[in-house]
Formats: C-alpha cells, structure tokens, sequence
C-alpha cells in the first residue's frame, strides 16, 4: 500500500512536470527566430502577403500567443499533439513511427555502457595502481574526451569502409525482404555500431564513478569488520562494497538514461538511424513547431519515467531504504 501510495505521488508529481516543460518548451520555441509560415511560402515560391495570412489563419498562428498556448495545453492533456506543417501527418503518428528506433537504440546503449562501465570500475578498485587501473583509466577518459560525432565517423571509415564488417547506414538493409530471424540479425547487424559508439561516452563515465564509489566504501567499518571476521575478499567485494558502491551509479544512470534520447540525435544523424533524433532534427531545420514540440515532449516524458524506475530500482539495490 505504502509502495502504491508513493508511486502515485510520483506519477502525479511527474504529470505536473511535463506540464510544465511543455509550457517552457511552447514559450521558448515561439521566441526563437524563424517562422514555419515563411519558410513554407518561400519553398512555394510565394510572396504574396494574403497567401502568407491565409496560411497563419490555416495553422492558428494569427491568435494570441497566449491563446495559443492554451489551445496547445489542452490538447497535450488529450494526448493529441497536433498536426504537422511540413509532414502533413499528426505528430503523434510520426513520432510513434520513430521511437522504435531510437527506444532499441538507446535502450542498447544504456545496457552496453552500464554493464562494462560496473564491470570495468570494480575491476580498477579491486586493483589500485596495477598496470589494469592505469589501463581501464586512461580508456576511460579517451572516449570521455572524445567527441560522439567523431566516433561515430570514424567507425564507419574503419569498420564500413575499410573493413567491410558492418553496414554502416539505416535500421536495415535497403530492398532485402527477409523476414522472420533473418530480419533481426539484419537489424542487430546495423545496430552494432551506433549503439556501441553511443555507449562509449557512457560507458567511461559509470567507470570512473563506479572505481571511485567502491573506493570509497572499501574504507567504512563495516566491510573492515567483514574482512576482520574473516569473509571472503570474493564476497566482500560483491555483496558489501559493489552493492554499496551502486546507489550513485545507479543515481546518475536514471538521469542519463532519459538524455540519451536527445543525446542520440548525433549518432542517429551519422548512421542514418531511423529515430526520433533525426525526426527532431528535421523538424528544428523545417521550423515545424508542432513536430518540434512534440518530440521535445515525448523526450521529456521518457525521462521522467526514467526517473520513477530510478526510484523504485533503489530499494532493489539497498533494502535500507524506503519509500517515503
């Protein structure tokens, strides 16, 4: 009951949020320069001002701002986000087109960098100083360092260009009719090298926070008293430093993980993926504020929901605490 109560608070809690990151994200999209009105009569060749009205009149963007906002905010609360200007398609359709893509994306991601990211960090705390610490450091901050875009160019000039292992474009191969297991070993084929390069940065990160965190409760009483009785340094390090140690990687993962979609819109550019970075992107260019704010929204609500499991994989990681 007491679970069930705090989720809802959260979920509550999370509502108003988006709500308000909507209100944001409308006021600062209108005060940016560019109009989809303009650009939509020069691509058609017209000057013309009462075509130029006659378009504002056709997408409301001849009201209020205030009235605007409004009639936005109302139709978010029913999950309807409009309609796209350039797309001539209802956001949501779109954006639900692309999320597949980019939710497998990320989500691969997330579980490359967070799995070798623990993995690597306890194996430099287990070794401090050893040439293995050096090693696992030094990598780590070479691809902290590096810039995404750069990466991912130079995965595809070695391992697409030079090698020929992996395609290095789109979600699948263009023309291939395959089905079945076929289709997804095609698709992991393609996946391999934005996901890796996407988890690289990460990866680095939860490294260094994991080999510092475990360092950190290596030195507290209790696992001295654990050591004293006589455990296992084997279990020590798993069931008393590594668990310890989780709870501000933990911490930091809920909050990237929800980031990672909008950090994706490099990697989905490079490689030509399919997802909702590119569509956001797109839609920045074509200045489809409809579109723009919809993705904006739906990136927002994924990390609040990010958020929420973050809380609740706490108690996993350490019984101790509870939800207040």
């Amino acid at each position: 009951m007491k679970r069930l109560q705090y989720m809802l608070t959260r979920i509550a809690q999370g509502l108003l949020a988006l709500m308000l990151i909507a209100t944001v994200n409308f006021l600062l999209i209108r005060a940016a320069p560019g109009d989809p009105v303009s650009v939509m009569a020069g691509e058609a060749g017209a000057s013309d001002a009462q075509y130029v009205a006659q378009l504002r009149r056709e997408f409301g963007l001849d009201k209020p701002l205030t009235t605007q906002l409004g009639t936005y905010l109302g139709r978010v609360a029913t999950l309807d986000m409009g309609y796209s200007y350039r797309q001539q398609q209802p956001v949501l359709k779109l954006i639900a087109e692309r999320l597949p893509a980019t939710l497998l994306l990320t989500g691969s991601a997330f579980a490359l960098s967070l799995l070798f990211g623990v993995v690597l960090g306890a194996m430099a705390s287990r070794r401090v100083g050893s040439w293995l610490d050096s090693a696992i450091t030094v990598v780590a901050l070479v691809f902290y360092a590096t810039p995404l875009y750069w990466l991912a160019m130079m995965a595809v000039l070695v391992f697409t260009v030079q090698l020929n292992w992996l395609p290095g474009f789109g979600f699948f191969t263009v023309g291939s009719d395959a089905t079945g297991l076929a289709r997804a070993w095609d698709i992991a084929q393609h996946l391999v090298m934005p996901s890796l390069t996407l988890a690289l940065f990460y990866m680095a990160v939860y490294a260094r926070m994991t080999r510092a965190s475990m360092l950190e409760v290596a030195q507290m009483d209790f696992v001295k008293t654990a050591r004293a009785k006589g455990v296992r340094p084997g279990r020590i390090q798993r069931s008393h430093i590594l668990r310890n140690a989780l709870l501000p990687v933990v911490t930091l993962a809920g909050i990237q993980a929800g980031g990672m979609i909008g950090g994706a819109v490099l990697t989905e550019t490079v490689f030509a993926w399919p997802g909702i970075g590119r569509l956001m992107f797109d839609a920045l260019l074509q200045r489809d504020y409809n579109l723009l704010l919809g993705c904006f929204l739906v990136t927002a609500a994924v990390a609040v929901l990010f958020n929420l499991l973050t809380d609740l994989v706490y108690t996993l990681v350490d019984p101790r605490i509870e939800l207040g």
